[in-house]
């Protein structure tokens, strides 16, 4: 027997490394399918209004070192551009919006989040108008393109059970209709309860019609 379970390596969370306010919902229900780059939310941060100044004096400071004779004068003015830009790339803002940026020499009071990765959103920790701090998760994003099915081994089957091996299973929603996976991982331990030992099963979902909950049975 097992249970449908989400591949943990296709799950991603969206925690700003920055504090600030949801000031606008792109994205305000779970169970909502999301594309990779598809915007989130809009949010407010006084620390990102401050490091898009910091790109615009950057910028206007390396434009004029330009005609500058000295290639220190130059050569420290582009890194500090180059430092402004990182910035604000390691606080998960898009190129496109670091661009925006430079080309009109505006501060926008609000800066755009992106899905990460494409699937559902299986988590939704925030409203609108809502204050956040730094690492604070506001959406859990689970790609369900493949899952994982933790199937329980009975201790006297142990030892005939290994990675690699094929799975064949059903489930009760999907009545009449065979399945099919692989055994990718087998867990170290027994159960102590249970005196039965857990392998995992990575399964293709197309379609998604396995949900994470869901029980199946399986034949190794």
């Amino acid at each position: 027997v097992g249970v449908v379970e989400f591949d943990e390596t296709r799950m991603a969370y969206v925690a700003p490394k920055f504090g600030g306010w949801a000031e606008r919902l792109y994205v305000d229900f779970t169970g909502q399918m999301v594309r990779a780059g598809q915007p989130l939310l809009d949010v407010y941060s006084p620390e990102l209004v401050t490091a898009q100044e910091e790109l615009l004096l950057a910028a206007r400071m390396s434009e004029a070192a330009g005609t500058s004779r000295f290639e220190d004068v130059t050569e420290g003015s582009r890194d500090l551009l180059e430092s402004a830009r990182r910035r604000l790339a390691y606080w998960d803002i898009t190129e496109e919006q670091i661009a925006r940026l430079l080309d009109t020499g505006e501060v926008s009071r609000t800066l755009t989040l992106h899905a990460p990765v494409a699937g559902v959103v299986m988590e939704k920790d925030v409203f609108q108008g809502q204050a956040f701090q730094p690492g604070r998760n506001l959406y859990m994003i689970a790609d369900l393109s493949e899952v994982w099915v933790s199937v329980e081994i009975f201790e006297a089957d142990v030892p005939l059970v290994r990675e690699g091996m094929p799975v064949e299973f059903s489930v009760a929603a999907l009545p009449g209709e065979t399945l099919r996976g692989t055994i990718e991982y087998v867990y170290p331990t027994l159960e102590d309860q249970t005196r039965s030992m857990r392998a995992r099963v990575a399964v293709p979902n197309p379609g998604e019609r396995l949900k994470p909950g869901m029980y199946a049975t399986g034949r190794l």
